[in-house]
Parts: structure tokens; C-alpha cells; sequence
């Protein structure tokens, strides 16, 4: 017997639980540092600083890494396996964010270039890929079929989850602390996932009838990355991350400078977009699971997304006529960002765990980095293209563009009713078919044996 399997064999189907919260730790450890130093925008431009267009372009560097990088890490995790994947990742992240509070954070007598700060981000983003396909792979092996659902769900809520954790603390931490502290805390907590990774995450027990242990049975014959349903899906996701990623990556820039918020006012926005995020990732995944309408939800959210920022779009254009300053104006402004937020946001458990259906077990490593890769492009680009918008025609001109994205994904989602539901189809009729062949067999045979069989007396 193999050790690995001698190891998932002394594990009770208890463990599985133990397994998806190291994958939520790990998201979260990177949830935190991706959604969170965008949130220290304010702080970082001033410490570093840098103009509105530097700016966007260190903050496009690290989602720049990761699209880089999700894809070959999603390959060697179908290879190597998400345990030494999870563990070198998490390792060399804790690693990168330790060299930049040590070396790339700005002190009273130096003040890095914006060079630095944007390749410290960049690395930050190579190594952190990492984690979302292999931790991913690790759920879909350790879970059996009717629980998968949910458990994608929670595991993707960790990404709001950290992201509101560190829209809530990084910000507070860089006024009072400096952007050393802020590295600092971030190495802190891919060093606590590093360790639950150790000691937890192990490979199943692979034995007969063994639910868990299925990857080869249910990985389809086609890769995923020759599969049109599956491209048809990473396109979707990365068209709706468009408006996510632009509240992520400038709402703090447009509550200060629009509505004359403070930190606190900022910081508890993003904190209600990230925390409504992640309860309604784990709700919709539940929901969507009992109902089969994943299809429908999808494109559901990407509908209330466009109506959304558009009426974002509307009232910012009323701001720019000088009612900025009334609380009013601002208290409505901040309610629509965090339902848009919420909207372009809470679909991202069903769409994974469409991704990770339609590839299968064995291949759900390549399919979540697909996936993965298509979300972090808009987390390059977004940042990119917001200071050019804001130059062109201020912020109405950056709220339509996040609509007609989110406007873009509604056919992404819609396909032939939906790729799963298409790929049950096409699985049932070739099984019909099968039926029918084997019953039209055996009355031919019935007939044969009738024929030359001896009458009884």
C-alpha cells in the first residue's frame, strides 16, 4: 500500500472538514493580501508617492502575477498533487511578503520607487496563485459528489472573507503602523495556513466505493482546456469580475475624493460588501445546489449587476454637480456600491463549482486555474483602465464601463440552457441509446434461441 494512502486511510470521513478549512485558511491568508492593500489605495498613493495612474498600475501588477501564474500552478497541481503545491506556495508567499516589509516598505529616510513596490506586487502574485487551484482540487477530492456544492461555496467565501479582513484591518494598520507592519501581518497568516496545511491536508483513501475517490471515473476525456463550455464559462467570469474588481481596487479612491469619507466610512464600505459577499457565496451555493439553476442564477446576478452600476453611474454624475457633500448623497452612494459590490461578488461559488463539474474530478486543478486566471486578468486590467476612464469622462464614465461588462458575461452564462445542464443531456440520450441496444440484443437473442430450441412434449 502506498503511504499516502496508509495516511488518508487512518483519517475518518470527519477529516474532510479539517481539509476545506485549510483551503479556507489558505484563500484567506491571500484573500488578505489581494483585497487588502487595494483597500490602503489612500495610504499607499500618499506613503509612496505616487500619482493616480502609478497607482493603478502597482495595483495591476499583483492581479498581473497572478494571471501569470494560476495557470501553469493549476497543471503541476494536477501533477504533483495540492498538498506540496500548497505547501511551496504558501511557503514562498510568506517568504515574498516578509523581503517587502523588510526591504520594500517606506520609512522616514527612503521612500521606495513605484519600480520596486510594482515588481514586489508582481511576485506577490506569481507565488500566490498557488493557492486557489490547488486548495480547490483538494475540496472536490475530499468531498463526495452531493456535498461538492456547498463545500466550493465556503471555500470561495474565503476570498471576501479575507478580503473584508483586510479591507477592515490593512488600512488602520498603514496610518498607524506603516506599510511594514501591513507585510508583516500578511506573512503572518500564510505562515498559519502554511502550518494547518502540514499537519491536515493529506490524500484520501483511495478504496473501492469510496465516494472520495473518484477522480479518474468522473474526469471527462476531453481537456478542459479544449472544452467550449468550460472556455464559454472563464469568459463569463472574467467579464462579471470587471465591476467587483473596480470596487475592490478604487471604491476607497471614490468615497474620499467624491463623498469626503474618512478611513473609518471606508473601510466599514468595503467591509459590507466583502461580508454580504461571502454570506450570500455560501447561501447561493446551498440554493443553487437544490434548485439546479445555476445557469439562471448566474445570469441573474450579472442582470442586477448592469442595473446596479448603472444607477452607481447616474448618482455619481448628480455628485459631480457639487451635492457630493450632503450625507444623503453620500449614505446612498455607499448602499448602491455595496449591493453592486455584493452582486458582482456573490456568484463566484456556483460558477466555480460549475467549472470544477464540467472537468471533473482528475482535472480540477487546470479547469479552477482557468477560471482563476480569467477573474485575476480583470484584476490586471481594471486597475489600468480606471485611471484612463477617470480621465476621460470621471466617474460616471467608470461605473457604465463596469455595467456594459457585467452586460457582456449575461451570454457567457447563458450558452445551451447551461453547459452543465447541456453535458447531462448529451450524457442521458447516448445512455438511452445504450438501453435500447442492449434490450434490441437480447429479444434477438430470444428469438434465435427460440427458434433452434427442441419442443418440449
Amino acid at each position: 500500500m502506498k503511504r499516502g494512502t496508509t495516511r488518508g486511510a487512518t483519517r475518518g470521513a470527519s477529516h474532510r472538514w479539517k481539509v476545506l478549512g485549510v483551503g479556507f485558511a489558505a484563500n484567506v491568508s491571500f484573500a488578505a493580501a489581494f483585497g487588502g492593500i487595494p483597500a490602503t489605495a489612500v495610504v499607499l498613493r500618499a506613503d509612496y508617492r505616487l500619482g493616480t495612474g502609478e497607482l493603478g498600475f502597482v495595483l495591476g501588477m499583483l492581479g498581473l502575477g497572478i494571471v501569470l501564474s494560476e495557470l501553469p500552478w493549476g497543471l503541476l497541481t494536477d501533477r504533483w498533487g495540492d498538498r506540496r503545491v500548497l505547501l511551496t506556495g504558501l511557503g514562498t508567499t510568506a517568504l515574498a511578503l516578509a523581503v517587502m516589509a523588510l526591504w520594500g516598505a517606506p520609512t522616514p529616510a527612503h521612500v521606495p520607487a513605484p519600480t520596486t513596490l510594482a515588481l514586489g506586487l508582481l511576485a506577490l502574485g506569481l507565488l500566490g496563485g498557488s493557492v486557489n487551484g490547488s486548495s480547490g482540487r483538494a475540496v472536490m477530492t475530499w468531498f463526495a459528489a452531493r456535498e461538492r456544492g456547498l463545500a466550493m461555496s465556503i471555500r470561495q467565501t474565503a476570498v471576501p472573507a479575507g478580503g473584508g479582513l483586510g479591507a477592515l484591518v490593512l488600512p488602520a494598520l498603514a496610518v498607524h503602523a506603516g506599510f511594514a507592519a501591513v507585510f508583516g501581518v500578511l506573512a503572518a497568516l500564510c505562515l498559519v495556513a502554511l502550518a494547518l496545511t502540514f499537519v491536515w491536508l493529506h490524500e484520501p483513501a483511495a478504496e473501492p466505493g469510496n465516494a472520495n475517490a473518484t477522480q479518474s471515473e468522473t474526469a471527462p476525456a476531453v481537456s478542459p482546456l479544449r472544452s467550449a463550455p468550460v472556455w464559454r464559462m472563464v469568459i463569463g467570469i472574467g467579464a462579471l469580475c470587471m465591476p467587483q474588481v473596480a470596487v475592490l481596487s478604487f471604491a476607497s479612491i471614490f468615497l474620499h475624493d467624491v463623498g469626503r469619507a474618512g478611513t473609518v466610512a471606508v473601510s466599514a464600505t468595503l467591509f459590507a460588501v466583502q461580508g454580504g459577499a461571502a454570506f450570500m457565496r455560501v447561501w447561493s451555493g446551498r440554493w443553487t445546489d437544490r434548485r439546479g439553476n445555476r445557469g439562471a442564477y448566474l445570469r441573474g446576478c450579472a442582470a442586477l449587476t448592469v442595473t446596479l452600476f448603472a444607477v452607481l453611474a447616474v448618482q455619481s454624475g448628480f455628485a459631480s454637480h457639487g451635492h457630493a457633500a450632503h450625507g444623503v448623497v453620500v449614505a446612498a452612494m455607499a448602499l448602491v456600491l455595496v449591493l453592486g459590490g455584493v452582486a458582482a461578488s456573490a456568484w463566484h461559488g456556483v460558477a466555480f463549482t460549475e467549472l470544477a463539474t464540467l472537468a471533473g474530478n482528475g482535472r480540477v486543478g487546470t479547469a479552477l486555474a482557468m477560471g482563476n486566471t480569467g477573474a485575476f486578468i480583470a484584476f490586471w486590467v481594471a486597475p489600468s483602465a480606471i485611471p484612463a476612464l477617470l480621465a476621460w469622462h470621471a466617474w460616471p464614465a467608470v461605473w457604465s464601463a463596469a455595467a456594459l461588462c457585467a452586460a457582456l458575461a449575461w451570454p457567457a452564462f447563458a450558452g445551451p440552457r447551461n453547459a452543465n445542464a447541456a453535458h447531462g443531456e448529451d450524457t442521458g440520450r447516448r445512455f438511452d441509446r445504450r438501453n435500447r441496444g442492449v434490450e434490441a440484443i437480447k429479444i434477438d437473442a430470444l428469438d434465435t434461441i427460440t427458434r433452434i430450441s427442441p419442443p418440449r412434449v
